[in-house]
């Protein structure tokens, strides 16, 4: 039993590390991002920090979670579900409000952002990925990383696409297509929070 316990306390001790620096990660960039979107008026930059930003409140939740019961963990799940879905209508009105006022966002930028943001979540991913089996909240976190790099991926083709067809309309469509990758990422995460829970209730 105390083999078994001193175990769950490393492995506890590990899934805080790692959260530890993937909340880091996320909270810097979303800050760095968020500030170069504005400058580069890009809407896949902006929508991209928006998704740093609530990973980096998932990741918050999920270390608040580590250790906990199998309730708290699910409501940790759920929250940051709830969070990414309303993050992403955000993105969505933002794509609106830049579709009807005009943008002409910086190609350089967006793709020299985006490249590092890839790096940055690439990372994530590899860190997080060690702690697949872990609980629910710890796959939460699996899915807003592997989300992020989509996201990067499309930030990077966006500004390429500026750049190549002198127009903000791929920033807007990419723009678009992430907050899709958001709100579909926020609706996995609530249904395995419910799948998490039914199985928990019939233990």
């Amino acid at each position: 039993m105390s083999g078994c316990g001193c175990e769950m306390t490393a492995r506890n001790a590990q899934e805080r590390q790692t959260l530890r620096i993937l909340l880091t990660i996320n909270a810097t960039m979303f800050v760095a991002e968020l500030g170069l979107g504005i400058i580069a008026q890009s809407t896949a930059l902006i929508a991209d920090s928006l998704d740093m930003f609530a990973d980096a409140m998932v990741y918050a939740l999920s270390l608040y979670a580590v250790g906990k019961g199998v309730a708290l963990q699910v409501r940790s799940a759920r929250l940051s579900g709830v969070l990414q879905i309303l993050l992403a209508v955000l993105v969505l009105v933002e794509v609106l409000r830049r579709f009807i006022q005009g943008s002409e966002p910086i190609s350089a930028l967006m793709m020299g952002v985006g490249l590092v943001a890839l790096v940055a979540n690439v990372t994530c991913l590899w860190l997080i990925a060690k702690h697949r089996d872990g609980g629910v909240h710890m796959r939460a976190s699996l899915i807003f990383s592997a989300n992020d790099v989509i996201a990067n991926l499309g930030v990077i083709i966006a500004g390429a696409l500026v750049w190549w067809l002198g127009s903000p309309y791929p920033d807007l469509i990419i723009g678009f297509i992430i907050s899709m990758v958001v709100l579909r990422g926020g609706v996995i995460i609530l249904r395995e929070a419910a799948k998490e829970q039914a199985c928990s209730v019939g233990q």
